[in-house]
């Protein structure tokens, strides 16, 4: 019963750590016409978040291997708050450049800490189950926030202080109490406090995947709305974002019951092909054509791809699991925040749909590439 409740409560931690950076999303067209910015701001600000995130991997991946694995996450819990705080305070793009650069902290803080505690605590010789809890919980919470604040909106009407934001506020003192709670299961190690990310052999190919996986994701939740909003469908906003992360939560159970490699190449074929659908959607302002597209491209990202990434890297590397996942998450983000950017600032030169249209291009010939010197390498 005391597992079950140590899990239980460090699940919530990492489902609120999440549900933090994507709880603004709904809101973004509102904070860039305060400041009158365009699409490339915008996307900015989204990629802002890896701006916090990647240094915080790069460099402190490890950290919960020196002073613990509670504190990075008590810390996450608090800059989670911080960030939305900023936001309540000052509902403006340069606030939320900010915000999303201590949300990105926070998250580069939690989920090495947190992949490696949960495995301990459920048991190294069960990775799998860990790692599945650790992406329903983190899945969840990346759409689930966007969600709540899109619904909040529809009921509150046009409001900068959602219920949404108060839920958050309400429950990170509660479990900030509760991670005192918490076992201590690790044993500390003497080690530098700044670690970099360690890549095991073989895991290169689940790293790209990620990489391309979540750059999908990532048009899916800057750049999709923005085309949504032009053809006077931003109320849906919220519900994209969401379902862009929950189906991939749905999908987890079957990826785990495959190999990771074939929980992969499944994650290969519906990456390209749900990103079509949406853009048939997008081009044609048909709506139901969007939501199926966003809901494959889900199941690719964070169904199938992210659960067999994960648990391969925590199989490869038993003794460096926080290393481990950052060095997973640097490939990751690096995917999630880039091509979205370069995808704004083709956005404001030539339309959104051209740059939709040329992320089509790039996303095709990199599935292509990876698949291809994956196959070489096994040959």
């Amino acid at each position: 019963m005391r597992r079950f409740i140590s899990v239980f409560s460090l699940a919530m931690c990492l489902f609120t750590v999440t549900f933090a950076v994507n709880l603004q999303a709904p809101l973004y067209d509102v904070y860039a016409a305060e400041s009158n910015v365009g699409a490339t701001a915008i996307t900015v600000a989204f990629a802002a978040y890896v701006a916090g995130l990647m240094p915080t991997l790069l460099l402190l991946g490890g950290l919960s291997d020196r002073i613990g694995r509670r504190i990075p996450l008590m810390m996450a819990l608090l800059l989670g708050a911080a960030a939305t705080g900023v936001l309540v305070c000052f509902p403006t793009w340069e606030s939320l450049v900010f915000a999303r650069v201590l949300l990105g902290i926070g998250t580069g803080l939690a989920t090495p800490a947190g992949t490696a505690y949960m495995t301990e605590i459920v048991g190294v010789e069960r990775t799998r189950t860990a790692a599945l809890i650790v992406t329903s919980a983190t899945s969840l919470g990346f759409g689930g926030g966007a969600l709540a604040t899109g619904i909040s909106l529809g009921m509150q009407g046009p409001t900068l202080m959602p219920i949404s934001y108060i839920a958050l506020f309400i429950a990170v003192p509660l479990l900030f109490v509760a991670s005192f709670r918490l076992p201590k299961v690790n044993n500390l190690k003497d080690v530098s406090m700044l670690r970099l990310p360690f890549f095991p052999s073989g895991t290169w190919k689940f790293g790209a995947a990620m990489a391309l996986a979540w750059s999908t994701t990532g048009m899916t939740i800057a750049v999709v709305p923005l085309e949504l909003a032009a053809n006077n469908l931003e109320g849906w906003t919220g519900l994209v974002v969401f379902l862009a992360i929950f189906v991939g939560f749905l999908c987890q159970p079957i990826a785990r019951c495959l190999q990771n490699d074939q929980s992969l190449a499944l994650g290969f074929v519906l990456i390209p092909l749900g990103y079509f659908v949406l853009l048939v959607g997008v081009g044609s302002s048909t709506l139901n054509l969007v939501l199926l597209g966003t809901c494959i491209t889900s199941a690719a990202s964070y169904g199938f791809t992210y659960l067999a990434a994960l648990a391969e890297v925590s199989e490869r590397a038993p003794h460096d699991r926080a290393r481990a996942t950052s060095g997973l998450f640097v490939y990751a983000y690096f995917g999630f925040s880039v091509p979205v950017v370069l995808c704004g600032v083709l956005a404001d030169q030539f339309g959104l749909w051209n740059a939709l249209l040329a992320f089509a291009v790039l996303q095709t010939v990199a599935t292509t590439l990876i698949v291809a010197i994956s196959a070489l390498r096994r040959v």
